[in-house]
C-alpha cells in the first residue's frame, strides 16, 4: 500500500459497521470516476473534512473477493455491452477481514437506479439447490440453472460516509482479475463510486470537477470479462478500455 495513502487514511474520523446501517443504500444512484493512484493522497486530503471512514477492527482498507456468474454465452455481459437497462449482475462477495459472505443480485432499472438484494452465504454456494437457488428463482426473471462462474474480481476498498447526508463513497484499488488460475493485477488504478439515494450535492463530485476528472467508468465486471475473454464483444467498450489503459500509464 502506498504509504502516503495510508497516512491520509489515518487522518479521517472513523465510523463503525453498526453506525453505517443508516446508509446501506440498497436503492440508489451511482456515479463513477477512475484515476491513477498517484492522485489519491491529494484527493483524500480534500475529502477528509466531509467524510468519515469505515473502520473494521482497526482496518481502514478492506479486502473483497467477488465471484461473478453469467450464462454460457455471456448474456448478462452482452446486455451491459449493448447498453440495455433492466439488467442484472449476479455475484458472491466475501468480505475477507470480517469473514462475511453474501450472494447478491444487482438490478439496474430503466430509470438508472441500482437495486441490490442479497442473502448471507459465507462460502460460494451451489446455485442449483437450497436457499441460494430459491433466492435467485424468486429474484431473477430467468432460470438460475443457466448461470456459471466466470471470473473472480478482487480488490481493496476504502469506504467513506458523508458526515451530513445519505451518501457513501467507495474507492477500489489493487484491482485483480482471476480466471483459470491466471491473474492480472492493475495496482495503478482507482475506481471511485459515489452512491446516493438522491442526486444531492456531493463534496467528492466537487473535488473531481475541481481536478478535471470526468465522470465515467467501465463496470469492474465488464472490464474483467473484456480483459480475460477475448471472444466476447468489446466494440462499445473500446473507448473506455483505452481510457483505463491511459490512466494506468499516466
Amino acid at each position: 500500500m502506498n504509504q502516503k495513502v495510508s497516512d491520509k487514511l489515518s487522518e479521517f474520523n472513523s465510523i463503525t459497521l453498526q453506525e453505517m446501517d443508516g446508509v446501506k443504500l440498497m436503492d440508489r444512484t451511482d456515479t463513477k470516476f477512475t484515476f491513477n493512484i498517484n492522485e489519491l493522497p491529494v484527493i483524500l486530503e480534500e475529502a477528509k473534512n466531509h467524510y468519515r471512514i469505515l473502520d473494521v477492527e482497526g482496518n481502514r482498507i478492506s479486502r473483497y473477493k467477488t465471484l461473478y456468474f453469467d450464462t454460457q454465452n455471456f448474456a448478462l455481459y452482452n446486455q451491459h455491452h449493448c447498453g440495455k437497462l433492466n439488467r442484472y449482475k449476479i455475484r458472491h462477495r466475501t468480505y475477507v477481514e470480517s469473514n462475511l459472505g453474501f450472494l447478491e443480485v444487482k438490478f439496474k432499472n430503466n430509470k438508472g437506479r441500482t437495486l441490490k438484494t442479497r442473502i448471507k452465504e459465507v462460502s460460494v454456494p451451489d446455485l442449483s439447490s437450497g436457499k441460494s437457488f430459491d433466492f435467485l428463482k424468486k429474484t431473477l426473471p430467468f432460470d438460475p440453472l443457466i448461470l456459471l462462474p466466470k471470473i473472480w474480481i478482487n480488490y481493496s476498498r476504502i469506504t467513506l460516509v458523508n458526515k451530513v447526508s445519505a451518501e457513501r463513497l467507495t474507492l477500489d484499488l489493487n484491482l485483480e482479475f482471476e480466471r483459470d488460475g491466471k491473474t492480472e493485477l492493475l495496482n495503478q488504478l482507482v475506481i471511485a463510486e459515489v452512491k446516493q439515494d438522491s442526486k444531492i450535492a456531493s463534496p467528492f463530485v466537487a473535488i473531481m470537477r475541481h481536478k478535471h476528472i470526468r465522470q465515467g467508468s467501465i463496470s469492474k465486471y465488464c472490464f474483467g470479462i473484456a480483459s480475460s475473454y477475448k471472444e466476447v464483444k468489446q466494440n462499445n467498450f473500446k473507448r473506455k478500455l483505452l481510457n483505463v489503459k491511459k490512466i494506468i500509464n499516466s
